[in-house]
């Protein structure tokens, strides 16, 4: 893992909704190169946290900020797009898939945060929008290959089963060539053969070195692939460290993997 400078910061973030607290004085770091999971029992925080980020909600207090060291902004009044923009890639729990499109369509539409032409070199089909679009669809057909799609380019999104719908979101992300990629549940209701294949392929991007925020129930998931894992429970953070460590937390054994176990 890289440590070579801190792209996100959640400095001491609160929010409630109804006047219950979902987060209540989270604060951590995300340093670049690291995966960076998050965990913790039903109700504890964690998709707020990410909607906090993602831009999909904003803090009642505290900051979220990103960028390395000297080029570090707060993001808490910028919209999603904005922050797809600055290189914030999200893969969502549920399939979202724009339905209607192939698969390769599904993915250029990951690109569209990067593009620089507009509508109208669009419409007229300008010289400088073809040669966009030619590149576009190009990383797109290299991130289809990349998860293991390249042979359902040309075909409906929305028939691949659940597994490959996934690695289709995955590769949305990616073409968007994230700095910081969020997975949220990204292995949730997979099979075990494709769960295998996810978390290869996660392997491999944090091997890349790509900056990687992920909230998982699956502990054995996590502590394959994380870096450092932070600890959520009831809107506060209750314990940060690597796998090891977080095993043998007694808070954490209390709150989180006692509750799974009972359940």
């Amino acid at each position: 893992m890289s440590t070579v400078g801190t792209v996100l910061t959640v400095e001491s973030v609160s929010r409630s909704f109804g006047g219950v607290y979902a987060l209540r004085d989270v604060s951590l770091t995300v340093a670049e190169g690291e995966t960076r999971a998050v965990i913790g029992p039903n109700g504890a925080g964690k998709s707020t946290l990410f909607n906090l980020i993602s831009g999909h909600l904003t803090p009642e207090r505290g900051a979220v900020r990103y960028g390395v060291d000297g080029d570090r902004r707060s993001l808490d009044h910028l919209a999603p797009h904005v922050r797809a923009r600055l290189g914030i890639a999200i893969v969502f729990q549920g399939s979202r898939l724009f339905r209607g499109m192939t698969a390769l369509e599904n993915v250029m539409v990951g690109a569209h945060a990067r593009t620089r032409h507009g509508f109208l070199s669009g419409a007229l089909r300008l010289p400088r929008h073809r040669r966009e679009e030619a590149a576009i669809r190009a990383d797109a057909l290299a991130a289809l290959d990349r998860v293991g799609l390249a042979g359902w380019a040309d075909r409906a999104a929305d028939i691949l089963p659940l597994g490959q719908q996934r690695a289709l979101q995955l590769a949305r992300a990616l073409c968007a060539r994230p700095r910081l990629l969020l997975l949220d549940e990204p292995a949730s209701g997979l099979r075990a053969t494709e769960r295998e294949t996810l978390a290869r392929l996660i392997e491999d991007l944090r091997a890349e070195g790509l900056t990687m925020m992920l909230v998982e129930h699956d502990m054995a998931f996590v502590g394959r692939l994380a870096d450092r894992i932070s600890v959520l429970d009831l809107g506060r953070n209750i314990a940060e460290g690597t796998p090891e460590e977080i095993r043998g937390d007694e808070a954490v054994i209390a709150a989180y993997l006692g509750a799974e176990a009972a359940g």
